[in-house]
């Protein structure tokens, strides 16, 4: 920091591409801090050193790092930029690397100084990697590999071709688009990688224009399928010409010479790569054509996803009932539990890996939103405490995550009461009927409402995107204030929560699917919209009081149970799992219906 003349500098924790899960190589706040949660930034001054973090990780940051930091428990960049003007004399510099920090951050921390005499400065060289150095994790080295066309909603050529049309159609009329996010490019081209953990993508950026196609990577890595797939179309415009990662500044900066103007969303493109682009030559939107485009699944992806989700669904099945068998004998511990569930999926066909690590909670460690076991200390499961399972797995034809909190002993009225809300919160949002293009942040409350209704929340989002085997955590799709609005073919996660310190916590989480649906009048072109659930587990009758429930809850639940053994059950039998068809058709978890004794499938309760 005295060589580059700065007296702060900022850490934050994630990559060159925005990516909210890292490889090994890009963990520079964690190797700093000790701290591994997923969200957080790090100050460090020439005599102290701060971590900021959200309300998920403030205990696992106090455990995990040592004296030498102090906690402050918020994530705003506003908060960060007070702290540094008490910590910073006016006259000095605050440094960062611009590659790590995206435009709007930029931008905010810029505001956050404003006036104040303290300059932010843009230090290219990452000073962590200095003192890292040969410690640092090497770049990953597996293969990227070409997507089957079984597994694919479209060919790479057409989704590129829908990308340029566009292009042509935008009022702007750019003449190329600028990629950074590695999902974009991951889905454009149809290729997957490993190189970040849990998310199959690879290191990459592209810049599509309307007669060329530019892919940088390490070209090396290349399958010959996956190679032979990008040059086929050589020469021509839909043929992929192949650079050096390392090159698109470089090549950027000889782009921009010309009569152009780039696409960016600025939610995924870097400081770093923005800065190359004069402002007149920008056109500047919060995400990329491609990243809404890919947001919305077609006829062949949405069967894709929801074949995964069955299959999924026969894994936590088989998962909760040898729960149910073992947690009594007192065999089972935390890290077991997430050892074996993924065990299960592992035998499923498709399978991949998990879509993220496994949070396995029993009791109090469960009031921990993202708490995640190890193999030197775990609880181990009791009977007579609530256990909040979240995990979810990587497959060829989809990606999938569901919670569900159990109890197999006598829960107390609180306990019961909390997860009949929380359920209750879910199934409103859920059966829920909205305009098309309404934001998820205006219907987020039919989530918390009965939660609200006696005083309790939850402390972190409602719902968020998913992918087509790619990230778990799928923008820009979800109930947050800078998501899209939702349109037939989005996948959302629904799942609140509710979190006792040190007690228990409680989070019941389903993926579904953005349906149209009909509704007793029709005024305009545009339809109602609903969701229908694509996760089917069932929920843990043990503790729901329904009591607390309504009349259209419980038909609800009814017909939810009713798919589960309609689409599940086929698939538990032709496993030859009779031990769990049987504890799927009892359906423990069912609500008895005091309104009829049938109920139409949850299907057809959801989108006709």
């Amino acid at each position: 920091m005295q060589v580059y003349n700065v007296s702060a500098y900022i850490v934050p924790a994630t990559d060159a591409h925005m990516s909210e899960y890292i490889a090994e190589q890009d963990a520079r706040l964690a190797w700093m801090t000790g701290f591994t949660g997923s969200a957080g930034t790090g100050v460090v001054t020439l005599d102290k050193a701060t971590l900021w973090t959200d309300s998920r990780y403030w205990i696992q940051a106090e455990r995990q790092m040592d004296c030498s930091w102090e906690l402050q428990k918020t994530v705003w960049i506003h908060s960060i930029g007070e702290w540094i003007l008490q910590e910073v004399p006016a006259g000095k510099n605050i440094g960062l690397d611009p590659f790590l920090f995206s435009i709007d951050n930029w931008e905010s921390y810029c505001q956050a100084l404003q006036n104040s005499g303290r300059n932010l400065i843009p230090i290219e060289t990452n000073l962590v990697d200095l003192v890292w150095d040969a410690q640092k994790p090497p770049p990953p080295t597996h293969s990227i590999y070409a997507l089957s066309d079984e597994f694919t909603g479209n060919t790479w050529q057409n989704k590129v071709s829908d990308i340029r049309t566009q292009m042509e159609k935008h009022s702007k009329s750019p003449t190329a688009v600028l990629l950074s996010g590695l999902e974009e490019t991951a889905w454009l081209f149809n290729l997957r990688g490993d190189d970040i953990p849990y998310n199959p993508v690879f290191y990459s950026y592209a810049l599509l224009t309307k007669s060329n196609i530019s892919l940088f990577l390490n070209q090396s890595r290349l399958t010959q399928d996956a190679l032979q797939s990008l040059t086929a179309g050589c020469p021509g415009p839909l043929c992929v010409h192949l650079e050096d990662y390392n090159q698109v500044k470089a090549h950027l900066e000889n782009y921009v010479q010309g009569d152009i103007r780039i696409w960016i969303g600025t939610e995924y493109t870097t400081y770093g790569l923005f800065r190359v682009i004069p402002e007149e030559k920008r056109l500047q939107e919060s995400y990329s054509p491609v990243m809404t485009t890919k947001a919305v699944k077609n006829t062949k992806e949405q069967g894709l996803l929801k074949a995964a989700h069955v299959r999924d669904a026969v894994a936590v099945i088989q998962y909760l009932l040898w729960l149910e068998k073992n947690v009594p004998l007192g065999s089972v511990n935390e890290f077991s539990g997430a050892r074996y569930v993924n065990q299960l999926r592992q035998k499923m066909d498709h399978w991949r890996g998990p879509s993220f690590e496994t949070i396995s909670a029993s009791g109090l460690n469960a009031a921990l939103a993202h708490y995640s076991p190890s193999n030197v200390s775990s609880r181990k499961l009791s009977v007579d405490e609530m256990y909040l399972t979240d995990s979810g797995g990587q497959y060829l034809d989809g990606t999938t995550d569901i919670t569900r909190t159990v109890h197999w002993g006598a829960p107390t009225p609180f306990q019961k009461e909390a997860y009949t809300r929380v359920l209750m919160g879910n199934i409103e949002l859920s059966r829920l009927v909205f305009p098309s293009g309404t934001s998820g942040r205006m219907i987020e409350a039919f989530a918390r409402q009965t939660l609200w209704k006696v005083g309790l929340n939850y402390g972190h989002g409602t719902g968020h995107g998913i992918g087509n085997f790619l990230s778990v955590h799928e923008w820009p799709v979800g109930f947050q204030s800078n998501n899209v609005p939702l349109t037939t073919g989005m996948f959302t996660s629904i799942e609140p929560g509710y979190y006792q310190d040190g007690e228990f916590g409680i989070r019941i989480e389903d993926v579904a699917l953005v349906v149209e649906t009909q509704t007793e009048h029709k005024v305009g072109d545009k339809p109602f919209l609903t969701f229908e659930v694509v996760s089917l587990v069932p929920y843990d009758r043990n503790l729901i009081d329904v009591r607390l429930l309504s009349a259209e809850q419980i038909q609800y639940l009814n017909s939810y149970y009713e798919t589960i053994r309609h689409r599940v059950g086929p698939e538990l039998q032709r496993r030859q799992l009779q031990e769990e068809y049987e504890w799927m058709r009892s359906l423990r978890g069912a609500v008895p219906d005091p309104l009829s004794s049938s109920t139409a499938p949850y299907s057809e309760v959801q989108t006709h």
